[in-house]
This record gives structure tokens, sequence and C-alpha cells, in this order.
């Protein structure tokens, strides 16, 4: 990894949790870039990691699908392409409306104070143009409309969410205007919920993931007719299909 990097793995790390942690963390915020080429060597003599602990961490990343071993002890960070982005919409937007509708029914007064916490915590990073400190209120903020469906598929989401990032990141997903909208999104997504209307909350739940996933797809590959998203949207949410024109 470049001398530019070393901030983000630094000498601590012969565990391999922390490993695993700093190197994922890494490649989620892009400072490992997609499709970025390394070795074992390299990364080893960066973290200051043994070669068991190391390899124990690219395991548990290669498992999660972040990165891709190759010969010669080499290791690539796993690319962006089309067909995963939407592979991943497809199961973000299938697992998270349902999730959604067995959350709303029991959510009260307290947690809509917390959810209401955590949209104006987005609402100041959004201000600031501080991207990357928004990852940790709007994650939370998803999460927090899914705790009902239990503890498996929370951190499905959570993982879903994360691997999400790196598209919105980086394919022109962030930016003043579109995070307007989506914040307008968040509002009616709980202003639905808020009225014990789960069907809604999902409904717009959906439109919102499709509207970031067209965003994405705008720049990733344009052409791409969303076969499988559209047929996702039909099914889990009939006519939110409609936003992607």
């Amino acid at each position: 990894m470049p001398a530019a990097r070393n901030r983000v793995v630094s000498r601590d790390g012969q565990n391999v949790a922390n490993i695993y942690a700093r190197l994922r963390e890494a490649i989620l915020n892009g400072e490992m870039a997609a499709g970025e080429v390394t070795t074992q060597v390299a990364l080893g003599q960066t973290l200051g990691a043994g070669r068991t602990p190391l390899r124990e961490a690219l395991r548990l990343l290669q498992r999660e699908g972040l990165v891709i071993a190759e010969p010669n002890r080499r290791v690539r960070v796993k690319g962006l392409t089309a067909d995963d982005a939407e592979s991943l919409y497809v199961t973000r937007i299938a697992l998270e409306t349902v999730a959604l509708r067995i959350t709303v029914p029991g959510l009260r007064s307290a947690d809509f104070a917390e959810i209401e916490g955590l949209m104006a915590q987005m609402e100041h990073y959004m201000r600031e143009r501080d991207w990357r400190g928004l990852r940790a209120p709007h994650r939370a903020f998803h999460v927090k409309l899914a705790t009902g469906a239990g503890e498996r598929v929370v951190d499905l989401i959570e993982q879903g969410f994360d691997h999400a990032e790196r598209y919105r990141l980086t394919q022109g997903a962030s930016n003043d205007r579109e995070w307007n909208l989506r914040a307008e999104e968040h509002r009616g997504i709980v202003e639905a919920a808020k009225e014990g209307d789960a069907d809604l909350a999902a409904h717009r739940l959906a439109e919102h993931y499709a509207h970031t996933a067209q965003l994405i797809f705008a720049t990733l590959d344009p052409s791409n007719e969303l076969r499988l998203l559209r047929t996702t949207l039909a099914a889990v949410t009939p006519g939110a299909e409609a936003v992607l024109g």
C-alpha cells in the first residue's frame, strides 16, 4: 500500500480482528481503491502484522466478498461492478422492506426520538459536506428501522449498508442536491412509520433505495435496464418499480 495510506492501517495489528477491521475500513472508505492489487508481504509490512494473523484476516475479507486472493500471495480489492451493485440493492430492498414491516409496529416514542436525533446528525454532516462522517448516523438510522427483525438480519443489513457505501462514495451519489432529496425520503419513511403504516414505510424505503441505485448506475453502467431490481421492487413493494422509469 502506498505510504499515504499508512495512517489507515498503523503498526499495531497483530490481532486478527484488529487487522481485519483496519483493512475492512480502508476498503470501505476507498483508501484501498476498488481493483487495487497489493501483496501479503506489503500489507504485512504496512500493518506490522505477522503472516498468520494477516492471512486469517484476509480470509475473513475474502469470505465477505471484499478481496480476491490471487496467485503468488497477491491480494486484489474487489472491483465495483454493475452485476454486484444490482445484486446488492436487490438484497437490501428485499431484506430491509421485510425488516421494516416487522419493526414498525414495535416502535415507541423513545425510538422515534432516537431516529430524529440520527436525522439531525445526518443533517449536520451534510451541511459540513462530510460524507464519511455521515456514514455512522446514516447506518444507525437504517439499522434502527430494522431492529425488530432480530440480530442475524441486522448483521446482514449492516454489511449491506457498508458494501453499498463503496458505490455511493465513488459513483456520484454524494452531493448536496442528492443528499437533500435522500433526506426528504428519510423523513417520508419516518412519517409513515409514526403513523403505524408499515406498508407505506416499506414502499418509501424501496423507492429510496431505487433512487440511490439509479444514481450509482448513471455513472457505473448507464445502459443497464436493472431487470433484477425492477423484478424485486414489483415483488416486495408493488408499484415502487415505477420510480425507475
